[in-house]
């Protein structure tokens, strides 16, 4: 069978058997050009529920791959869902356009139904693949550039203080308080394991990209981990920066502008971060990059419309269509006092739309006016439309817990 050949392609998809990681190991670094320790593989193995891994086997090798993570996710107003975080997704450039990763992620759909997750998540390597599924990008991530030399803060900027240096892996107890305390109020919080906080702590020199070995800052109510980058113009490139309180934002970023011999700070970010607002020249804070992080898919629309809380009462007949699987239907959703009920009904929709659309609007990233504009929420009413902006808006800005 010539390898060009796609019509004798086998594109059914089997479990991942454990002799079949080596290969799987291989099919992920040709696909993404790193190499994922054998450490590092092991923790996030072990977040794999039993038949969470699929593949694609063509003469022997792995030309396919995708799994799911059993995760929790935090959703507007603190409660928590279940959700199945697809990752490793690859398909062999040999193998291309033979209908790999609609038949694995199809698989992989069907496995998460019969498990009960209401949702799943994931974060795209590519914008343009998964709104086929049904995914619809969830949260915005910035990426900045801030000149430390031209960030002087306000004189009427608070100064919290706080802050002490510490050594990550000796402080790691208190690294997991403050972050279990910020997803517990964060939409978009995910938990994280033990043995991802252990993989993390690792500090391998092949997950540096180059930079210095993890350095940490420590407040009560947050941390930065950070790694500095360069030979003659030193950087900071943040790790990542948790805040459980302003206070704590505030006070991590006085440090971090504080440190006179770095040129300039990178760090990925959210659209609410305070720093502009503190310095007495915003453009010393440079957008350079836009883009999402988090994409969900509603499996279970009762369910996931339910479990978040809403920030004005509503009343709304939603039309939900799902090309991907075939649900989707007709659903009542009324919100009063925050708490929604949801349930499948025969009335005429008010409002019509795609799953990735509620995927987007889930997380209140995302305001149902602006997928109006574009025809992706169709509805004769605008005030109705209004009245979807104002209930799914939410005070705490999604973010991304972290990447997966």
């Amino acid at each position: 069978m010539a390898l060009s050949d796609p019509v004798h392609t086998d594109v059914t998809p089997r479990p991942a058997a454990d002799d079949d990681w080596s290969r799987m190991l291989r099919l992920d670094a040709t696909s993404f050009g790193h190499v994922v320790d054998p450490a590092a593989m092991a923790a996030w193995r072990s977040m794999i529920p039993a038949g969470g891994a699929v593949v694609v086997e063509d003469d022997g090798d792995i030309v396919g791959q995708a799994l799911y993570l059993d995760m929790e996710l935090t959703v507007p107003g603190g409660g928590r869902l279940p959700v199945a975080g697809i990752s490793w997704v690859a398909v062999a450039p040999t193998h291309r356009r033979r209908g790999l990763l609609r038949s694995m992620l199809t698989e992989l759909h069907d496995r998460i139904a019969a498990a009960g997750y209401p949702l799943t998540a994931l974060t795209a390597s590519e914008g343009g693949i998964y709104g086929r599924f049904g995914f619809g990008p969830a949260t915005i991530e910035q990426s900045w550039s801030v000149d430390r030399r031209r960030a002087q803060f306000r004189p009427d900027a608070p100064d919290p203080g706080g802050v002490r240096i510490v050594t990550p892996a000796e402080r790691v107890d208190d690294l997991v308080e403050r972050y279990d305390r910020w997803r517990a109020v964060t939409p978009g919080g995910l938990i994280r394991p033990r043995a991802l906080w252990d993989d993390l702590m690792a500090d391998r020199d092949g997950e540096r990209g180059g930079g210095s070995p993890s350095f940490a800052f420590l407040h009560p109510d947050g941390y930065v981990l950070y790694r500095a980058h360069g030979e003659g113009a030193r950087y900071v490139r943040v790790v990542e920066k948790v805040a459980v309180t302003a206070e704590a934002d505030v006070a991590l970023w006085r440090t971090l502008c504080g440190m006179d011999l770095m040129e300039r700070i990178e760090i990925e970010t959210h659209p609410a971060d305070p720093l502009p607002y503190l310095l007495t020249d915003a453009r010393a804070v440079r957008t350079t990059a836009a883009g999402d992080a988090l994409w969900l898919r509603l499996n279970d629309i009762p369910a996931a419309l339910q479990a978040r809380a809403y920030a004005a009462d509503l009343a709304v007949v939603l039309r939900v269509t799902d090309g991907f699987r075939g649900g989707g239907g007709t659903f009542a959703l009324r919100v009063t006092d925050g708490h929604a009920h949801c349930a499948a009904t025969d009335a005429v929709a008010d409002v019509e739309l795609d799953v990735d659309v509620l995927g987007s609007l889930y997380l209140g990233a995302h305001r149902a006016s602006s997928f109006a504009v574009g025809n992706r929420l169709r509805c004769n009413d605008s005030g109705l439309v209004s009245r979807l902006d104002a209930a799914f808006a939410t005070d705490v800005t999604a973010e991304l817990g972290y990447p997966f």
